[in-house]
């Protein structure tokens, strides 16, 4: 069961969530402003704004004052910034589109950031920030976000106890499985921690890692692997899809030659890839983000283990 605090225009959070979805998978602007009006001020008819230091000012271009508002939670900031930038522009576009409504309700925008210039990525205490700030808020009445599963973690259970009601929340990114379900991979306490009120407030419009892992076990099956070591950057998404791609790969008979976490504070990965190349295991699998110096984990392990495909056995 969803609880929400105002259900009358958790529709439209969904709606924007799946175009969000596909413009960032089909390209689009990646400016971030595109298409928008900014109040620029504190507050929109009788909207209060989430504060500046996350969000860009209220946002809206209908007629009237606003009733409602709805926000975005990306990591605009780091790596990640040319998908999150779409997606904002997405949910701008939807939202010009339905100009600016949801049934009899009309609504306000807010792109927040949940990254650090710092991290150069999603930061847990920004995430903690803006939750709060989000279940503080009483007109604030969807969450489109989160883009990282970890940054989910930390704001589900906070929307969830929001006062008056859970805040809805729909991912157009979120993939760790045990958001929204248990099973191999997930602590006995998931998902049920991030829900203490009992009831859901989170969806998600993407496939789960499950489905992940399970696809490029087969596609390792399908290329010859018998052997294939694990690595990966110990976040929520990068651990969850190696560890169901570990169990898809083991259910079809594929060796583990070894599962293992990169540092991504490390200076060079060279001494792990030489000790991955004296397992003689087939291939590596690395689930991670490419902000956990996920570039430079490529980089050294094609120094050592070469080109990022399977050599072709010579041909008689």
């Amino acid at each position: 069961m969803i609880s929400m605090r105002r259900s009358g225009v958790a529709a439209l959070g969904l709606l924007a969530a799946v175009l969000a979805l596909t413009a960032a998978g089909c390209g689009g602007s990646s400016n971030s402003s595109s298409g928008s009006s900014n109040t620029g001020g504190g507050s929109s008819g009788n909207i209060s704004a989430l504060p500046s230091s996350s969000c860009t000012g209220v946002e809206y271009k209908g007629s009237g004052d606003p009733d409602v508002l709805i926000a975005s939670d990306l990591p605009l900031q780091g790596s990640s910034r040319t998908q999150t930038t779409q997606i904002v522009g997405a949910i701008r576009y939807l939202l010009e589109q339905a100009n600016w409504k949801a049934g009899d309700y009309n609504v306000a925008y807010q792109s927040c950031d949940d990254a650090t210039a710092q991290a150069g990525k999603w930061d847990s205490g920004k995430c903690s920030t803006n939750a709060q700030n989000y279940a503080g808020n009483d007109k604030l009445v969807t969450v489109i976000g989160t883009f990282n599963s970890g940054c989910a973690a930390i704001e589900i259970p906070v929307l969830n106890q929001a006062p008056g009601g859970g805040i809805p929340m729909v991912s157009p990114a979120n993939t760790y499985v045990c958001l929204t379900e248990g099973g191999p991979g997930c602590d006995k306490t998931e998902p049920d921690k991030y829900y203490p009120s009992g009831n859901r407030n989170y969806a998600r419009v993407v496939p789960n890692d499950a489905y992940q892992g399970a696809a490029m076990a087969e596609f390792a099956q399908g290329q010859g692997i018998k052997s294939v070591y694990i690595l990966n950057d110990k976040e929520a998404y990068g651990l969850g899809v190696a560890t169901n791609f570990k169990n898809a790969a083991s259910s079809l008979g594929i060796k583990i030659a070894g599962f293992a976490a990169w540092d991504p504070k490390a200076s060079s990965y060279e001494a792990l890839f030489n000790k991955i190349k004296g397992t003689g295991a087939d291939a590596v699998f690395l689930g991670g983000l490419i902000d956990e110096n996920g570039a430079k984990v490529i980089k050294d392990k094609v120094a050592v283990l070469g080109p990022n495909r399977r050599r072709e056995a010579a041909r008689a």
